[in-house]
């Protein structure tokens, strides 16, 4: 009976919804369904454990296509400035990656729902390696930048289908230990991009970089497709809300510009700045305007609020704000503190970056095992604001003692990735996983840019800089004194500290709604 009350579960989801009466509509929440006095649904699958293992496999691959591009580009960046004889133009080659990718992931979390996780996937490979054949064959430094956003378009695909598409094929409760994987995955990227890019373009050729997409990412495809036919399908065909879309998507985009260009080519309070910041604000109200009134919202505006999904996002964004700021900013305290070089800067992010996912695969092994799951990551949050408070009272401090902390930071950080990304999942309808995925990493994506120049500010601010000025300021960093450097990035450490005690508080608020899939330990055990 069991199992055939949850096929008929799983075909009312793939039907078209029926227009809610007035009871019905009194009983939707703004996690958009009235979940609470039904437990989750497991998602339906007749995959074999070894036809899992291979979906997995592929997905992961093509993860780490999307996470390999983002950093195996920058060490490759001067070689390119020299052969197009176009250095001032280069800050586009990652720019425009950027701006792409991070205005389409809701798209194609939201297109997912509608027309399926295959067609997605494909359209996300086909255009990330289209746009990198057209990288490594591209003549001039114009025609780079703009294939860099076409590959961007299918880069920012890439991550909120592969997390729907692990959704559909494991339980929540089992979820969180596979999100662990591929936040290794990124870590891998994140320290392997670096070296491959520069061996590319040191002792091949920099077009390398963008070939070795092809093969990797026509590899991905021969693997997953096959799968792709047993994997349950959750999506609803309904009309696209193009008007949504694209407001939603220009306010990214005008966001974005404003955190690159803001205190770098234009300053602050800088006529341009100001009007893009207008721009920006009146773009995001044209579009609630527009969710508000639309029968069918490209992203609707009730899927963000409720009890899970807003205070999930927020403190995804929190952590991985902290974590981008701190990388971002570490190679200049290294170098000024450290007298370290700039490849010795890098390795010595390597404990930041890498020790995160050993706090990911803490936290999904708890979610298999523990009731009340979202126990780790308060505690985590709370064990890295603490050592951030720590770095900010006590530094300077030996290296090694630096690394140690920054490694037990990290791992308290990473606790929250894989609980914020299946508590979302697991708060809405099953025809909804993808958008609201999508709009995850849409918005964890805007709140980590808006950390980092925040991150800046302070930097720069207690360095004495006026943050209002353009990018002639930034010059003070690099000639700054190790002692100044010292008490300047004690503000940084403590902005850290405070990022991670409002992703703790956030967590804390957040509700902990039960998670299906098989229990690993008797429930008297998993309190």
């Amino acid at each position: 009976m069991n199992h055939l009350h949850r096929q008929s579960r799983d075909a009312a989801d793939r039907q078209p919804l029926p227009k809610a009466t007035a009871r019905e509509l009194a009983r939707i929440t703004p996690d958009v369904i009235d979940v609470s006095d039904a437990p989750p649904i497991a998602p339906r699958t007749s995959l074999s454990p070894d036809e899992v293992r291979t979906i997995l496999v592929s997905l992961m691959l093509t993860m780490f296509l999307a996470a390999l591009d983002q950093t195996i580009v920058a060490t490759a960046l001067p070689t390119i400035g020299r052969q197009f004889h176009d250095v001032s133009s280069l800050s586009w080659v990652i720019t425009a990656y950027l701006l792409a990718s991070t205005a389409v992931a809701p798209v194609f979390g939201t297109l997912s729902d509608i027309y399926g996780r295959r067609a997605m996937i494909v359209a996300a490979l086909s255009l990330f390696v289209a746009g990198s054949v057209l990288c490594a064959l591209a003549p001039n430094m114009p025609v780079l930048i703009i294939a860099r956003g076409l590959q961007g378009l299918g880069g920012g695909g890439i991550m909120p289908i592969v997390q729907t598409v692990i959704s559909d094929v494991v339980t929540p409760r089992e979820r969180g230990q596979y999100q662990a994987y591929f936040s290794g995955v990124w870590t891998a990227a994140g320290i392997g991009g670096p070296i491959i890019g520069g061996v590319f373009a040191e002792h091949l050729h920099w077009s390398m970089i963008f070939w070795i997409n092809v093969p990797l990412g026509i590899a991905s495809l021969a693997l997953l497709l096959p799968k792709m036919a047993k994997i349950p399908t959750f999506h609803r065909r309904r009309k696209v809300d193009l008007a949504g879309g694209v407001l939603l998507m220009a306010s990214a985009v005008v966001f974005m510009l404003v955190l690159t260009w803001g205190g770098n080519k234009f300053a602050w309070l800088s006529p341009v700045i100001t009007a893009m910041v207008g721009s920006a604000a009146a773009l995001a109200l044209a579009f609630v305007w527009h969710a508000r009134r639309a029968a069918e919202p490209f992203l609707p505006l009730p899927l963000m609020g409720g009890r899970v999904v807003p205070w999930a996002m927020a403190a995804g964004g929190c952590a991985l704000g902290a974590m981008l700021g701190l990388t971002v900013h570490m190679p200049l305290y290294y170098e000024a503190v450290y007298h370290l070089s700039a490849s010795e800067s890098g390795l010595a992010l390597i404990p930041l970056a890498a020790v995160s996912t050993g706090g990911a695969a803490i936290a999904g092994k708890a979610m298999a095992r523990m009731k009340h799951y979202k126990r780790v990551a308060i505690i985590g949050t709370a064990f890295a604001a603490a050592i951030a408070a720590v770095l900010a009272l006590a530094t300077p401090m030996p290296l090694w003692a630096l690394l140690a902390l920054l490694s037990l930071f990290a791992l308290g950080l990473g606790t929250t990735f894989p609980i914020s990304v299946v508590s979302i999942q697991n708060a809405v309808h099953r025809s909804q996983v993808g958008t609201v995925t999508g709009a995850l990493n849409f918005f964890r994506a805007l709140a980590a840019s808006f950390t980092v120049a925040a991150f800046t500010a302070i930097l720069l601010m207690a360095l004495g800089a006026d943050v209002s000025l353009g990018g002639e300021q930034r010059s003070v960093v690099s000639g700054i004194a190790g002692a100044d450097m010292v008490a300047a990035f004690r503000w940084v450490f403590g902005a850290a500290a405070a990022l991670m005690a409002g992703a703790m508080l956030l967590m804390v608020a957040m509700e902990e709604r039960p998670l299906a899939g098989p229990a690993t330990v008797p429930a008297e055990m998993a309190e």
